[in-house]
């Protein structure tokens, strides 16, 4: 594997035209790649301001991606799962059963810029649910839950090339382990919501999983089974991904925070999940 390749995809690539960013990439050429991207190959590193100025304005995505590598090439891809894998924010959609949703949302967006201190944050976004009938868990699962475009292709390319799935999540097993089974991963690491005589208690029962929880579990299930960092994946949209994100040398800003983007190696802000693929064909 040697040089590098831009990757744009995304809907504005509709009107773009490929000659004029091989040109800007300083690409050796330009062909069609996975869905409906565009690989501008053996291109010039140096080019990424020029080529996104090329492309200003329009809803595509740019990534810079190391020539020939595969999905193939990874042991482990790690998922968030709120605003990631779903797109939701289950524990938002929670609390507007319980007529507190703008409170809680607020919360939920100043600790994922990494604002306000994250399991603290959960503590009190929690607390708010006390009372409510654990039905309601049901209830924001089934009428609330959709898979984020893009997801079910990704899970399915990964399994296909035998790579380990995990989610990883701050939120609540209730969810993790439905997704898990529904998308056929491997592994759920979450949070348990207490409860007593069918009520939530509004508490979270210990031991938190927080983002050092989730990065710690990445880094030892890697260790453990011998894989380097550059065959591990991870991907995420929140402050509290980020410790996750930095055990991956691939890490992936899904629709994310800025704080987000500014430290993960490639991300996604029009593309679905399946962008993925566009990066590392299967």
């Amino acid at each position: 594997m040697s040089g590098f390749d831009f990757v744009l995809q995304g809907p504005g690539l509709s009107d773009a035209d490929p000659v004029t960013l091989r040109d800007a990439a300083r690409a050796r050429i330009v062909e069609p790649g996975h869905g409906n991207s565009l690989r501008l190959r053996e291109s010039d590193p140096a080019a990424a301001h020029a080529l996104r100025s090329t492309i200003e304005g329009k809803a595509v995505d740019v990534n810079l991606v190391p020539s020939g590598q595969r999905l193939a090439d990874f042991r482990l891809l790690a998922f968030d799962m709120d605003s990631t894998l779903i797109t939701i924010e289950c524990l938002d959609e929670l609390a507007d059963y319980a007529g507190c949703k703008a409170e809680v949302a607020a919360v939920t967006a100043r600790a994922m810029r990494g604002e306000i201190d994250w399991p603290e944050s959960l503590r009190q976004r929690v607390s708010t649910l006390a009372g409510l009938d654990v039905s309601i868990l049901e209830a924001v699962y089934v009428e609330r839950t959709r898979l984020t475009p893009g997801a079910e292709a990704l899970v399915s390319a990964a399994r296909t090339h035998g790579i380990r799935t995990a989610i990883l999540s701050g939120g609540f097993t209730f969810f993790t382990s439905r997704l898990r089974d529904r998308l056929g991963m491997d592994v759920a690491r979450s949070n348990e919501l207490e409860v007593q005589d069918g009520k939530l208690t509004g508490r979270v029962l210990p031991p938190i999983v927080d983002a050092t929880a989730k990065a710690r579990w990445l880094a030892q299930t890697r260790q453990s089974q011998g894989w380097a960092k550059s065959q591990v994946m991870a991907i995420g949209d929140g402050a509290n991904d980020l410790p996750m994100l930095a055990e991956a040398d691939a890490s992936v800003a899904f629709r994310a925070k800025p704080v987000v983007k500014e430290r993960a190696r490639y991300a996604l802000d029009v593309s679905g999940l399946d962008g993925v693929l566009g990066l590392f064909p299967p």
